[in-house]
């Protein structure tokens, strides 16, 4: 009997290497015998580095500039000629202090990072973009690229999403050429009322007023690198990260699961299987919309091998939860109802919650 652990992440407690340890050691409690093979797995967003080393991948520090613009170091994964860019890595919301910087913050150390990956070799990068800080339409990762945004005078435009407004021409005649795949489940514009800077500027810290500004501006970059790529669903991704990645690189989007799947080996990991277990913090509505657990779930499905699920909490009905692919849930929550203790203790209560999962032909 082969049990197949696949979880994201219990965000703010446990990482999926984590929460696939606990569920091993539960499963050892009371099914000593079983076989059971841990693949943590991510969705695009936080933890897809951390999944792919997991997975073989080995970890490369570089430097990198953070949203603000000061050098930190950084990481990529690599395996052959393949790199996983994780996006919040340099760009990442949590890298700035409190006081946010809607207007100026950059994805240039994104740029920076994929850089050094095409200089140690990779020929593929697949790009992970949850998480960002900027809402820079994705210029300043071009820019550490080797493209050039130029002013109506022949000087190059500062960082930032507001300044995307002084934008003239964009001279790509030294960017680098590289193969980006980009993981990513948001299918937002670049701009208007359901783009980038409307829809997820407030979260980075942006005002109204900074709405209006960044939107206009964003508007205003889309007409110089590529008017045609700025309805396409995920062109708002990451603050218009998407965009540029297909506007001025070429990349190609994938439902950020469905990829990160077929990176990390699954299909592989499923053989023989008798049962797949997944999970995440919260198993909610978000969940159903092509959130980790659920692409776990229907890849399964797709094998006829059964699939079950722990989280913190699970706000899904049985009936939402069968849609999904998952033939049952088990919450933190079933064994402890403060929330705080569930946070604290996730890792313990977690081994304990996988003593009541029942195993095929058990």
């Amino acid at each position: 009997m082969k049990v197949l652990i696949a979880p994201d992440k219990f965000k703010g407690s446990l990482t999926a290497a984590e929460v696939a340890s606990a569920v091993a050691a539960g499963l050892a409690d009371v099914h000593p015998a079983a076989a059971v093979h841990r693949l943590p797995v991510a969705d695009g967003g936080e933890g897809t580095l951390d999944a792919a080393v997991a997975a073989g991948f080995h970890r490369v520090e570089v430097p990198a500039r953070g949203p603000a613009g000061e050098w930190r170091t950084a990481s990529y994964a690599v395996r052959g000629d393949t790199a996983v860019v994780e996006l919040a890595e340099a760009s990442g919301l949590h890298l700035l202090p409190p006081a946010r910087r809607p207007l100026t913050a950059t994805s240039a150390g994104t740029g920076d990072i994929i850089a050094a990956a095409i200089r140690a070799g990779c020929r593929r990068v697949v790009l992970g973009v949850g998480g960002s800080a900027c809402t820079d339409g994705g210029a300043g990762m071009v820019t550490a690229l080797g493209a050039r945004l130029l002013d109506h005078d022949g000087r190059e435009v500062p960082f930032g999403g507001a300044a995307l407004s002084e934008v003239a021409s964009l001279d790509v005649s030294h960017l680098s050429e590289v193969d980006i795949e980009l993981a990513s489940d948001v299918d937002n514009p670049l701009y208007g009322p359901s783009g980038a800077a409307a829809v997820y500027g407030p979260q980075k810290g942006a005002s109204p007023a900074d709405v209006e500004t960044l939107d206009a501006a964003l508007r205003h970059w889309a007409s110089i690198a590529g008017p045609e790529y700025a309805a396409h669903p995920g062109a708002g991704a990451a603050g218009g990260v998407g965009f540029a990645a297909m506007a001025v690189l070429g990349a190609r989007m994938r439902p950020g699961i469905d990829l990160l799947l077929d990176l990390l080996g699954f299909d592989e990991a499923l053989a023989e299987a008798t049962l797949v277990i997944t999970g995440e913090g919260s198993l909610d509505r978000q969940t159903l919309s092509g959130k980790a657990p659920a692409g776990v779930a229907r890849a399964a499905a797709a094998k006829g091998i059964p699939c079950v699920a722990v989280s913190g909490r699970c706000e899904l009905t049985a009936a939402e939860l069968a849609s999904a692919g998952i033939a049952a849930a088990y919450a933190l929550t079933d064994l402890e109802p403060d929330p705080a203790r569930c946070m604290a203790e996730a890792a313990s209560l977690l081994r304990r919650l996988t003593h009541r999962i029942t195993l095929p032909n058990t």
